[in-house]
């Protein structure tokens, strides 16, 4: 409560008193937190100090709780730093997270970096909330790429996760292509 009323002012000293938190508190929970409120306020430095927690915080919640909160920031302003992180962060976890909330903001144009996900990421756990994330893509865009993920990844894990997903979706094209591959 005490972090959610000191985003509210618009005076400079409630941003520093919040990035103070993000950047050091000695609980995850209120650095999170903390992370989450800055981008709320939209302040100009926001970005590079959700940045620094998403690269160097050494609690993996916050590190996903930055990634959300880049999601969070207005004007698309976290989409850029959502897309790096997707395609490179050294954490597979916060590569996931990044991958979702992609899909979550971004929609159509997280398309190539949902499906590079898919196709080269080294953990399957990234592989799987990237086909999450296509499911959760408009159906239009989203259902034939789970379709070519479940006929051509050289994955069987994946293409099974994609067929679940395409089950989940009662789209009639996935009910097609599943008739194809009984008969």
């Amino acid at each position: 409560g005490a972090l959610s009323a000191m985003a509210q002012p618009a005076e400079p000293c409630a941003a520093a008193a919040l990035e103070r938190v993000a950047r050091s508190h000695g609980t995850p929970s209120a650095r999170g937190e903390a992370l989450f409120w800055l981008a709320q306020r939209s302040d100009a430095n926001a970005a590079p100090i959700i940045l620094k927690a998403v690269d160097a915080d050494p609690a993996p919640e916050v590190r996903k709780r930055a990634v959300f909160a880049l999601a969070q920031l207005r004007n698309d302003a976290g989409i850029d730093p959502l897309v790096r992180i997707g395609r490179s962060h050294a954490d597979a976890a916060v590569r996931g997270e990044a991958i979702f909330w992609l899909a979550q903001k971004a929609g159509r144009k997280a398309v190539g970096t949902i499906s590079q996900a898919i196709e080269k990421d080294p953990e399957t756990e990234v592989k799987r909330r990237a086909l999450f994330a296509l499911s959760q893509l408009p159906k239009d865009e989203g259902v034939p790429l789970l379709i070519d993920v479940a006929r051509k990844n050289s994955n069987p894990a994946i293409r099974k996760q994609a067929m679940f997903w395409l089950g989940q979706s009662k789209d009639p094209r996935a009910i097609e292509f599943f008739a194809e591959i009984l008969r």
